[in-house]
């Protein structure tokens, strides 16, 4: 997010560092994907909705969320396989998320 242009709008959204928001987002996700809650230990339930309200997500930025989370699992080496699957998951949750 921080190197591509072309995610610019979701960058300005996360502040100055993108630290918290990938700490918190691996949190989230160890036991989205079925792991330890460490996020829901952290901070209680994670209310996805209701913590992302005071941003303004569109489907620009529900795009460039999806690019990000594509080019990441693609640069990690996640397989095709697990890679549509959770595109698929990873769509539906920013769809949701949208509020204008």
């Amino acid at each position: 997010m921080e190197l591509e242009p072309a995610y610019a709008r979701l960058r300005r959204v996360h502040g100055p560092s993108l630290e918290s928001a990938r700490e918190k987002l691996h949190l989230f996700l160890s036991g989205w994907l079925g792991g330890p809650p460490l996020y829901a230990e952290r901070f209680g339930h994670p209310m996805l909705r209701a913590r992302h309200l005071p941003f303004a997500i569109g489907e620009e930025e529900r795009d460039q969320w999806m690019a990000c989370m594509t080019q990441a699992m693609e640069e990690t080496g996640v397989s095709p396989e697990l890679r549509e699957a959770l595109a698929a998951a990873f769509f539906r949750t920013a769809d949701w998320m949208r509020n204008r």
